[in-house]
This record gives C-alpha cells, sequence and structure tokens, in this order.
C-alpha cells in the first residue's frame, strides 16, 4: 500500500484527485497520508484543498449512483456494505434528507450514508451540495491542524 500512496504523491495535484475520490467512494482508502506528502513537498494548499474536496465528492456522488440502483442485494455486493449499515444510512437519509450529506465525510459511515442517499432519491443536487460542504469542511480542518 505504501507503494501505491508514494506514486499518488509523486502525481501531485493528480494523484490529490485520485486519492480522495477513491477515499470518498465506498473503497476503504485514505487520502490524508496523500495530502500530509504533497503538503511536505510544498504544493500550494490551496490547489490542494479544491482538488481533494472535489476528488472526494465525486467520489461520494458515484456512492449516490450506486444507491439510485435500488436493489440492496446488489449494493451489498458491489459496495460490502452489508445489509445492517445500509438500513442505518437508509435511516439517516430518510430523517435528514440531503442534510445527512453533511455527514458523507465520516469514515465508513459516510459512505454508506451516500449511497443510502441515492437508494432514496434524495435530490440529486441538494444531496452534492451538502456532501461538498461536508467533505471540504473535514479538508478545511485536516489542513488548519497541519
Amino acid at each position: 500500500m505504501s507503494f501505491f500512496i508514494q506514486l499518488l504523491i509523486d502525481y501531485g495535484l493528480w494523484g490529490m484527485f485520485v486519492s480522495a475520490f477513491l477515499a470518498g467512494s465506498v473503497l476503504p482508502f485514505s487520502s490524508e497520508l496523500v495530502m500530509l506528502g504533497l503538503i511536505a513537498a510544498g504544493v500550494d494548499p490551496v490547489e490542494l484543498f479544491w482538488t481533494a474536496s472535489i476528488g472526494n465528492t465525486l467520489g461520494g456522488l458515484l456512492n449516490y449512483g450506486i444507491g439510485t440502483l435500488g436493489n440492496p442485494a446488489m449494493i451489498a455486493k458491489w459496495t460490502h456494505v452489508k445489509e445492517e449499515k445500509l438500513n442505518k444510512g437508509l435511516y439517516y437519509a430518510r430523517r435528514y434528507g440531503y442534510f445527512s450529506g453533511l455527514l458523507a465525510w465520516v469514515p465508513l459511515l459516510g459512505s454508506v450514508i451516500t449511497v443510502a442517499l441515492g437508494f432514496v432519491r434524495v435530490n440529486f443536487f441538494a444531496s452534492a451540495l451538502f456532501m461538498a460542504i461536508g467533505k471540504s469542511s473535514r479538508y478545511a480542518v485536516i489542513m488548519f491542524l497541519i
């Protein structure tokens, strides 16, 4: 895994985009190490923030698209999300609607919520906006702490 992370760091902003996209999707990946490596390499933090935020949001929107398939068995097979976790995400999506997209940054739960938003067909544009706000806020906090 460290070879792959180093490869992403070597590709600069494109590597950040790919790592953020993967981390935003249902795949188990962390983009923070790539971000730390790129900050250490002197990449412009503003460009890094926007690249990571856009990539991570697009990964969440991929999850939304998977959720629109509406078949829990297929979703579980493709995403390795167990049905009880999907039900938890469905609870949040139904109860809080697109506002639950603010939690899209939370590891594991965020992926389930983004799939659930698509599953219950919460407004796409509102979901995308609130996912972007949540995911961007996460990167802003990470960069502030560094």
